[in-house]
């Protein structure tokens, strides 16, 4: 082909390329004008809603799969909406309202997008608003637990359910409700911190008031009533009779002693109990259940009699006694004072312990009242049955020390026989100001029995009279003035103890404790005493230190007094013979004179050698 040829081909090519009408490739020739092609494209546009992205819209489900939504909201193609945006309502099916927000007209695979979430969190406020100003009942689901209560999605809010507005009755699990659907009422917004509080207790309130309006209107005494185990505390059971709670107090439970409500019922369990109480406005029910079944006294034996030996558990026990259980629900007391004849203060807890089994003589019994007392020392013969011939008076015995007082020691001869030395019986010689100083609790100590008192159940007791009274021979010893050697025991107030020969003890007043320096004896210093009051019946010595040197410088003194006395009589004789001869003098009686002034001079030398 020439070049000119090829010119003309690509030319005739090109215009046919120009005016082909790709429209209507693959589809069926339509002999239409332009005209009428353009008025019909305008027919069919009205029918299409025009679209704006970002834009809220109602759509209709035409399709469901478990991945997508498939709803048409009126424009040239359907649009896709994810199905987990529409899991809180599994109810949704084809032909529903859905509201979708335009994510796009068209993606890459020119797919019209939506989103229900969006368009929810974008309505959600009004909604919420609406639904608390009308009272509404609205759907949403739980997502999950969280602090006090459950996260629920609320037209794509997330709402707060707290758990004491999930139901009318405690819930022990929360986790249980997790992606479940349920019904709420809005009970608070809070539109500045975006909070949203519901409830589905509210939902059921209405109609359990007006249950527990009809129960409460028909309520007895006496009346037996069908309920179900609410909650379980310490103290007693809570049962629901239908939207009204009672109390069935634990003492309530059984005739029998129990440790815990558990032990009798169980959660969510249907019981039958008796109203035994309420009170005006019937708010607070008591409820019973033991008094559902026979009382256990009057299954009693009626031949059981006071006297009898009978078996029993302990239940319960205290300082003052043990409770026995002698049947289901019949119990006993065993105080503490008929658990042994022993006198001494103790505690049950020192013979009996909860679950032991014990055989006990029943003491008193009264069906009426339902009590019963029992004991068991009466199990064994009293020992005060024949203390009277094992014990004389003047029999001498050995007792162990078991407590003290202020005015003597208790002992036990044995069990069940006690005694009392009265704390001047300790001792003929030694001073005690308490008994505790003469020995301790848990000692063996010898005793003399001075007196008995079957009727009181009383020994009266000693133990210096195992020994002969010293004082009958300290009376011949310890005379008065007399002088003895002591020492310093101990210093008072008033005066000190001074320990004499012989193990006897004086007193020395404080102003005889006083030595000739002027200063007063210590404790632990020797020296000599002299008694001056010795009293065999009260056992009291009265000595003195001071009253030796007292006496010893009283008699000096007379000794001088006496010798002054004659030097003075002696010298008033001389001046008075001079007198007498002064007339008279002569050298020889000058001379006379001299010598008697030489005799006064020596009288007085010689005194003051003295």
């Amino acid at each position: 082909m020439s070049e000119n040829e090829n010119v003309e081909v690509e030319t005739t090519l090109q215009n046919t390329l120009e005016n082909f009408d790709w429209d209507a490739i693959g589809k069926r020739q339509e002999n239409y004008s332009k005209d009428e092609r353009a008025r019909l494209e305008a027919i069919y546009d009205k029918t299409l809603k025009s679209v704006t992205e970002h834009e809220v819209i109602d759509g209709t489900v035409v399709a469901k799969t478990s991945r997508d939504i498939v709803v048409n909201i009126g424009y040239k193609s359907d649009g896709i909406v994810a199905s987990s945006e529409v899991r809180y309502n599994p109810d949704l099916k084809v032909g529903d309202t859905l509201e979708v927000y335009i994510e796009s007209q068209e993606d890459k695979g020119g797919q019209l997008i939506l989103s229900h979430k969006k368009a929810r969190g974008l309505r959600s406020w009004e909604r919420v608003n609406q639904a608390l100003a009308n009272d509404e009942i609205i759907q949403g689901q739980v997502k999950c637990r969280t602090k006090g209560g459950l996260i629920a999605d609320v037209f794509g809010i997330e709402a707060f359910l707290p758990g004491s507005q999930i139901d009318v009755k405690p819930i022990r699990d929360y986790d249980v409700y997790v992606g479940k659907t349920m019904e709420f009422k809005v009970v608070k917004i809070n539109n500045e911190f975006k909070n949203v509080v519901v409830s589905h207790k509210a939902l059921i309130e209405a109609e359990l008031e007006q249950q527990k309006k009809d129960i409460i209107s028909k309520l007895e005494k006496g009346q037996i009533l069908e309920g179900i185990v609410k909650n379980i505390t310490s103290y007693g059971v809570f049962i629901d009779l239908g939207g009204v709670d009672g109390l069935v107090h634990i003492t309530d439970l059984s005739w029998g002693r129990i440790n815990h409500p558990e032990e009798i019922v169980k959660l969510d369990e249907k019981i039958n109990v008796v109203i035994l109480d309420f009170d005006n406005d019937k708010k607070r029910i008591a409820l019973g259940l033991k008094q559902l079944s026979a009382h256990p006294w009057d299954a009693l034996d009626a031949k059981l009699a006071i006297g009898d030996k009978i078996t029993g558990k302990v239940v319960v026990i205290a300082d003052y006694g043990a409770f026995v259980e002698v049947a289901p629900g019949v119990e006993g007391l065993i105080h503490v004072s008929e658990m042994s004849w022993s006198q001494h203060l103790r505690t049950a807890h020192d013979f009996l312990k909860v679950g032991d089994s014990v055989e006990a003589i029943i003491l008193t019994l009264d069906r009426e009242e339902r009590k019963m007392s029992l004991g068991i020392k009466q199990l064994i013969p009293d020992p005060w049955a024949n203390v009277i011939t094992k014990y004389t008076v003047g029999s001498q015995h050995s007792a162990t020390v078991r407590n003290f007082t202020n005015f003597g020691i208790f002992v036990e001869m044995e069990e069940g026989v006690d005694g009392l030395i009265h704390i001047s019986d300790l001792s003929w010689s030694k001073k005690i100001k308490h008994p505790s100083e003469f020995c301790k609790t848990g000692d063996k100590i010898d005793v003399k029995v001075l007196e008995i008192d079957g009727e009181n159940r009383r020994l009266s007791l000693g133990h210096k009279q195992l020994e002969e009274n010293p004082w009958e021979v300290f009376e011949t010893i310890f005379t008065l003035d007399s002088v003895h050697e002591g020492t310093v025991l101990s210093i008072m107030d008033k005066g000190g103890i001074i320990a004499l020969p012989y193990g006897v003890e004086g007193f020395a007043p404080t102003r005889h404790l006083v030595k000739p320096d002027g200063t007063s004896l210590k404790v632990d210093e020797k020296e000599n005493f002299k008694i001056l009051e010795f009293s065999k019946d009260s056992k009291k010595i009265i000595v003195s230190h001071a009253k030796l040197h007292d006496d010893k410088v009283a008699l000096d003194r007379v000794e001088e007094t006496t010798a002054k006395k004659e030097t003075e009589k002696a010298e008033k004789k001389a001046v008075k013979k001079v007198k007498d001869n002064i007339e008279k003098s002569t050298l020889g009686d000058i001379s006379a004179l001299s010598n008697l002034k030489s005799e006064m001079e020596k009288s007085e030398k010689k005194k003051k050698g003295e």
